[in-house]
């Protein structure tokens, strides 16, 4: 949860910079999730994440030199620079892609899902997604045909009560349990600000996915500290609910919780000095690199035409 936090609180500096193209969607507040949910995995799982996913593919293992370089933009970056903060990917690791499009990885994951099944691996796939691809149609038909294969798919909701600049409400009718429950899935409501919970939450359905029971769907209950990309004024958003982040805090919730299984305030800052020397050294590296030419890139979009 540290590196994922030092490494977004980084990217704020780099974008206000310059030093990042195009949008980036900050996790600052999640990431309990990333960590408790990846912490239950296996190496041969894969996961499919969401324009969201910086604390998910960094929990998962992504090295922060090709994470830093891909986010700048750079040639040595984890998909050459091509993809930046939206379309990080990893298949070494099992990490499918970020995805742009609302609700678009729900149905990668449960591809992957489904050839895992296939190819009788006894890995499994998970899906992360927002709260605001509840409504989203692609959601609903996966739940029905996970349900129907039972593929081994853990689907993660992160719901933080916004669907992009709206309160959630305003976009889905019903509730995630009950759109479960319609197809006869189990569905576990968390708090999403606590690690051990989650953690707990997703060895319970990673392990009941593991055992053949079929597909589980995990509602982490969470907030979005920061607007929806970065530089987002959130005129839409009360002051009261800006300033409720800091009470629900996961870092400073799990630092508590180590304090009091005796963890000294030498061990943690140890830990945070650390993640920060990790991270400025990623950075160092990431500005040395070189901007992808021209030429690779066109060579992977164009098929020359046979003489």
């Amino acid at each position: 949860m540290l590196l994922v936090r030092q490494a977004e609180m980084a990217l704020t500096k780099l974008f206000a910079d310059g030093e990042v193209p195009g949008f980036i969607h900050l996790s600052i507040g999640q990431e309990a999730i990333a960590a408790g949910v990846c912490s239950a995995l296996a190496s041969g799982d894969t996961l499919a994440t969401t324009h969201r996913g910086h604390g998910h593919v960094l929990a998962r293992g992504l090295a922060l030199d090709g994470f830093f370089k891909e986010v700048m933009g750079r040639a040595g970056g984890i998909c050459q620079g091509r993809g930046g903060s939206m379309h990080v990917a990893d298949t070494s690791l099992g990490i499918l892609g970020a995805n742009g499009i609302v609700g678009a990885g729900i149905p990668i994951a449960l591809g992957s899902a489904l050839a895992q099944s296939v190819l009788g691996t006894g890995a499994l796939a998970v899906s992360f997604f927002g709260d605001g691809a509840m409504a989203e149609g692609v959601l609903h038909e996966t739940l029905n045909m996970a349900a129907l294969w039972k593929t081994p798919l853990l689907l993660v909701c992160e719901n933080n009560g916004w669907s992009e600049f709206s309160p959630t409400a305003r976009q889905f009718a019903a509730q995630l349990g009950g759109l479960a429950a319609a197809f006869g899935i189990v569905h576990e409501l968390v708090d999403g600000n606590d690690v051990l919970a989650v953690a707990d939450a997703a060895t319970r359905a990673t392990s009941a996915i593991r055992s053949g029971n079929g597909p589980r769907l995990l509602e982490c209950k969470t907030h979005r500290v920061r607007g929806h990309f970065e530089g987002d004024p959130q005129k839409y958003r009360a002051a009261e609910e800006l300033q409720a982040g800091a009470k629900i805090d996961p870092l400073e919730r799990a630092q508590a919780a180590l304090r009091k299984a005796g963890i000294g305030a030498d061990v943690l800052a140890a830990a945070a000095s650390e993640v920060a020397q990790r991270i400025e050294a990623a950075i160092t590296a990431a500005r040395a690199d070189g901007l992808p030419d021209f030429a690779p890139a066109l060579a992977d979009v164009y098929t020359p035409l046979p003489a």
